[in-house]
């Protein structure tokens, strides 16, 4: 009963926070597009995503009659699902988190790579050949990050001496602040990380699964009402996981950057989740920068980048990272 309350917390927690990315991406892009109408603070309504939301819900839900009903229908969850459960691996302060894994990085890293098969049963369900098209991309882009992704949280975890996102954490909690952190000796891996996500959340310059000039859309095409609702609200929950993900590997997860805690014993826990938060919307706010700043790439360039630079560096820094260790360790 305790974890189907947490993960109904969870769920609730995930809608506000789509709700204020959202809100902060139409900002962002407005102010570099100069749209006047979200420009202007006067013209501007906080509720405005709200609304859009609740739009989108009570639209008629429109499907095409040649679909896969069974895959059609469960497209959306296998989406949605192993995104919440990924949530619920991430410590938010000191405490153990909802699912305590010894292995839970790489758990973590298998639960957000999941919803690359419901993209497909999404194309494929739709029996729309851009849809397909678009599903056969995300696979493809999916299968360009896993290796450098993996060796990125592999060189960490080698620092740590675990795999369990709680003990990295831990091992960052130094006097030195935020000088400790893994970002500093891990800083290729960090990099590579960061691009890896940028992949993940389909993001320019690697949205290579949308192209207005080939695509009539994504592998969503033909989805409309509640189902399409279920799509986006995934796209912004994985943006958010990941990036928690990200700070915990690499930016001392809820651990505060001055190496000590300012507000009294009983409040450090609130002040674990302030840092981990701000933190968190820092890289959601530099991704979504990069988004709208860099030009899209063809998906040829996209999978050379990942096999032919990206896959060489993960290898040589988590050789690198392995051959200090051991020297290291031996003294």
């Amino acid at each position: 009963m305790e974890i189907t309350i947490s993960f109904i917390i969870i769920i609730v927690n995930i809608i506000l926070a789509a709700l204020i990315a959202a809100y902060l991406k139409n900002r962002i892009i407005s102010l570099f597009e100069h749209k006047y109408g979200n420009k202007n603070p006067k013209n501007t309504n906080i509720l405005k995503p709200v609304a859009n939301a609740l739009k989108l819900l009570i639209k008629e839900d429109l499907a095409p009659k040649s679909r896969k009903k069974i895959l059609y229908f469960l497209a959306p969850l296998i989406v949605f699902c192993p995104i919440v459960t990924a949530f619920a691996l991430i410590p938010l302060n000191s405490g153990t988190p909802l699912l305590n894994i010894d292995a839970s990085a790489i758990l973590f890293l298998a639960l957000v790579s999941i919803p690359v098969a419901g993209a497909f049963f999404a194309g494929y369900s739709s029996s729309n050949k851009g849809a397909f098209i678009s599903s056969i991309r995300s696979i493809i882009l999916t299968s360009s990050f896993q290796i450098p992704i993996g060796t990125s949280i592999l060189g960490v975890s080698f620092l740590s001496n675990s795999l369990a996102i709680n003990d990295i954490i831990m091992t960052q909690n130094t006097t030195a602040g935020l000088f400790g952190w893994h970002f500093i000796p891990q800083i290729l891996s960090c990099i590579i990380f960061f691009i890896c996500t940028l992949m993940i959340l389909n993001c320019g310059p690697f949205n290579i699964t949308e192209g207005e000039n080939q695509l009539t859309s994504s592998y969503t095409a033909e989805y409309s009402g509640s189902k399409l609702a279920v799509f986006h609200l995934a796209k912004y929950a994985l943006l958010f996981a990941i990036s928690l993900f990200f700070i915990c590997l690499f930016f001392g997860g809820y651990l505060s950057p001055f190496g000590t805690y300012v507000l009294p014993d009983f409040l450090v826990s609130f002040e674990q989740i302030f840092w981990l938060i701000l933190k968190t919307f820092l890289v959601i706010l530099s991704i979504f920068l990069i988004e709208i700043t860099l030009p899209k790439l063809s998906y040829e360039r996209v999978l050379n980048f990942s096999f032919k630079i990206l896959m060489p560096l993960s290898l040589i820094n988590l050789n690198i990272t392995i051959f200090i260790g051991y020297f290291l360790g031996s003294n």
